[in-house]
């Protein structure tokens, strides 16, 4: 009896940038989950599910077993910490900055900068490893509206074009690390999993080779 292999995913960009690699892998979902109220997606292969989840809670569905493999950002990565699973295909795909951004021309009032962003552990590391005091203060959304209303000196967010920000008159400060989206598995699974896994992490990698 052939068990059932489960991946998590995010909706949006993340999902659908994944499809091609996962039809490489000759898995392709039965449903839409843009349309369908499902959140366990039926594939063309009966043994393969895939779980439609929030982008942040990827790693922990696959750290704790409730899902096989996933699909997560860098970004996502940075914060969870990484533990209990493996990230050993980086797939190159909804690529994008984690940066500091804010008013160049903004002093602070504060000798400890007020920071807003959802990445707190990412973001009290960046700062302490260079030996700098700020204040952070976690949001959900909408980043750049704390320097506008004077929430927060600084943000970090991730950044991809950059307009919303210029359209707020802020701008990227500092460069913390470069996002794309990896393959992680679950270290159990990899070991119970082995043979399937590998095939599928083995055919993802020459399709990203061939992006």
């Amino acid at each position: 009896m052939i068990t059932t292999l489960t991946i998590a995913l995010s909706k949006g960009r993340i999902f659908q940038e994944t499809l091609p690699l996962l039809a490489a892998a000759g898995i392709e979902p039965v449903d839409d989950p843009e349309t369908s109220r499902k959140l366990i997606l039926d594939t063309n292969q009966p043994e393969v599910k895939l779980v439609i989840i929030r982008a942040t809670d990827t790693p922990i569905y696959v750290q704790y077993g409730a899902a096989d493999l996933g699909v997560a950002g860098k970004d996502v990565l940075l914060e969870h910490g990484g533990e209990g699973l493996y990230e050993p295909l980086d797939l190159r795909i909804a690529r994008c900055r984690l940066m500091v951004a804010g008013d160049p021309h903004h002093q602070p009032r504060l000798s400890r900068p007020r920071i807003a962003t959802k990445y707190v552990n990412t973001t009290r590391r960046w700062f302490a490893d260079q030996g700098r005091q700020v204040e952070i203060i976690k949001l959900y959304g909408s980043m750049e509206l704390a320097p506008l209303v004077g929430l927060a000196d600084f943000i970090v967010d991730v950044v991809d074009t950059g307009n919303t920000l210029r359209a707020n008159g802020l701008a990227p400060l500092e460069h913390i690390a470069d996002i794309s989206s990896r393959l992680i598995v679950n270290k159990a699974a990899m070991k119970m999993k082995h043979v399937r896994i590998k095939a599928i992490m083995a055919r993802m990698a020459a399709a990203v080779g061939t992006q």
